[in-house]
């Protein structure tokens, strides 16, 4: 195994870093999204803009969607317990999945309020005050939106990221209403207001669905991304030898830690203690190549052909 000690960071699989406490972060989200839902319900009623009421009311279930990501932080944070082995990172899934039904909600909402006022339009006022107060707002997202992306990334946290993602398209929506009413003050084309808000809510139902997918993706036991799969394959590519295999290898991501499993196949005649210091070198290269990764090993005699019959995830269905 001459060089198997040797092993490098693969490309693409970032340094995580240290492990920082993320609910300082969930209360940053839901103190953005009190402040972003004051500054356009404000907007909108010095305009009586449909177009802003649908971006306020994206900030609500920016609100909702915070409060949730705060209180599945604070849940996946705490540690395995006898009911919960794994732990309760999990519970990130079930905060995006509910962000994303409660977007879907939210664009109905603005969709109602836009089909309304597409049927009765009515002239806006006070517009420029209006949309610097909306402009403030969208600068808040921004920035707070910003800083949870890529903290999210970085601590792996598919809850702040997803409430990054969030803001950041809640700031991309707003710069879209801000431009339209801005163009029906200029034009007097009051149809182009209920218009835009009906383009808001289509774009959020796409984010929402990019959500809902990933959660579900992550509940479901979704394997791990390309990058760290290339990782392991190179881990194990680098310890197989003539007398050394490995087979059954499966990976999974639960939340911030990431899992994995693979047999290890080795002469017979190996003794215990060498089996064990194989496993040992292997487990902790592993661990260096993928960030927060959690490996289980199971040693098999390579002659025994009942080895390679435990492949498959389910063995007694098997035989």
């Amino acid at each position: 195994m001459a060089g198997f000690s040797s092993l490098t960071r693969p490309v693409g699989v970032p340094n995580q870093g240290r492990n920082v406490p993320l609910t300082r972060f969930g209360w940053l989200a839901v103190a953005a999204a009190v402040a972003t839902i004051a500054l356009k319900t404000l907007a909108w009623m010095l305009t009586g803009s449909v177009g802003l009421l649908s971006d306020a009311l994206e900030s609500v279930v920016n609100l909702v969607a915070a409060v949730l990501a705060l209180s599945a932080l604070r849940w996946a944070a705490k540690p395995p317990d006898e009911e919960h082995a794994y732990g309760h990172a999990k519970a990130e899934y079930v905060s995006a999945g509910v962000e994303g039904a409660a977007i879907f909600l939210a664009a109905v909402s603005i969709g109602w309020a836009a089909v309304d006022r597409l049927l009765d339009p009515l002239p806006l006022e006070e517009v420029g005050v209006g949309l610097a107060v909306a402009g403030g707002a969208s600068l808040i997202n921004l920035v707070v939106g910003g800083v949870l992306l890529r903290t999210g990334r970085r601590q792996r946290s598919i809850a702040l990221e997803a409430d990054g993602r969030h803001l950041l398209t809640d700031v991309a929506t707003s710069v879209g209403v801000v431009a339209g009413v801005g163009a029906v003050a200029l034009t007097g084309w009051e149809w182009l207001d209920p218009v835009i808000a009906l383009a808001v809510a289509a774009n959020i139902l796409v984010t929402g669905a990019g959500l809902v997918r990933r959660s579900t993706g992550g509940l479901m036991d979704r394997q791990l991304p390309a990058a760290e799969r290339e990782a392991i394959d190179e881990v194990l590519r680098r310890a197989r030898e003539d007398s050394i295999r490995f087979h059954a290898l499966r990976t999974r991501r639960a939340g911030r830690l990431s899992f994995l499993s693979v047999h290890v196949l080795v002469p017979g005649a190996w003794t215990v203690q060498r089996g064990h210091d194989l496993l040992e070198e292997l487990e902790a290269e592993l661990r260096a190549a993928v960030p927060q990764l959690v490996v289980f090993t199971h040693l098999e005699p390579l002659e025994d052909p009942s080895s390679f019959a435990d492949t498959v995830l389910d063995r007694s269905a098997s035989a």
